[in-house]
């Protein structure tokens, strides 16, 4: 009797189970969104956002932001932003000035080589460019400054060299230089360009092989 009782009691537990607790694999996620909200911006018509709430793999509910493009694709919105980039190929008629430290000539002359070279490159013409010496690469900024606000220059070009010695002088003189060059730009309104190198000795700029191809510009 009581075993009897026992396997009714077993059973219509069983029962119960099959009836409160579903099997797990009823539960798997349905990744279709409860909820979709479409946000479009006012601006623009290229790109939409939709938000959606599904269950996650686990538990709980997550948020699933998806990106809808057009048929434009993802750089299609770039083509609407104005964008202004400088040309390397239309100096022919402008005029530039170059402004030269004689200290460490070794170094600054095969620098202004160089340059010299890229700008007969882009059909720039002897006769508009100016070159300038200057004792040091400290006195380029000012020198730069004032061909700038002489307003006969497209770009001013600036070349030094500063080797690091044994005292604290090569840090003044680089600091220096790189100050007065961009205080040069900035009073001016007028581009100079930074060509200062700041090397710790001879060794480093032979291992960049500055002297052996001329650095261009």
């Amino acid at each position: 009797m009581a075993a009897a009782a026992s396997s009714s009691c077993s059973s219509s537990i069983a029962n119960n189970r099959s009836v409160h607790h579903r099997p797990r694999g009823i539960f798997k996620h349905n990744h279709q969104p409860i909820i979709s909200v479409p946000l479009r911006h006012q601006q623009s018509s290229s790109t939409s956002l939709s938000v959606q709430l599904q269950p996650p793999e686990e538990s709980g509910f997550g948020i699933l932001w998806k990106r809808k493009e057009d048929e434009k694709g993802r750089l299609g919105s770039l083509a609407a932003v104005r964008q202004l980039t400088g040309s390397l190929t239309t100096a022919e008629g402008l005029r530039f000035g170059i402004v030269v430290a004689r200290f460490n000539e070794i170094v600054t002359k095969p620098l202004l080589e160089g340059a010299l070279d890229t700008f007969k490159k882009y059909l720039v013409k002897e006769e508009d460019i100016d070159v300038v010496w200057v004792p040091g690469s400290f006195e380029i900024g000012l020198v730069a400054e004032k061909l700038g606000k002489s307003r006969k220059y497209q770009a001013i070009l600036c070349i030094g060299a500063v080797i690091r010695g044994d005292t604290s002088h090569y840090d003044a003189v680089a600091n220096s230089a790189a100050s007065g060059v961009l205080s040069a730009g900035l009073n001016s309104g007028v581009p100079c360009i930074f060509g200062v190198l700041t090397c710790d000795d001879m060794e480093q700029i032979e291992m960049a092989s500055l002297f052996e191809h001329h650095l261009k510009f």
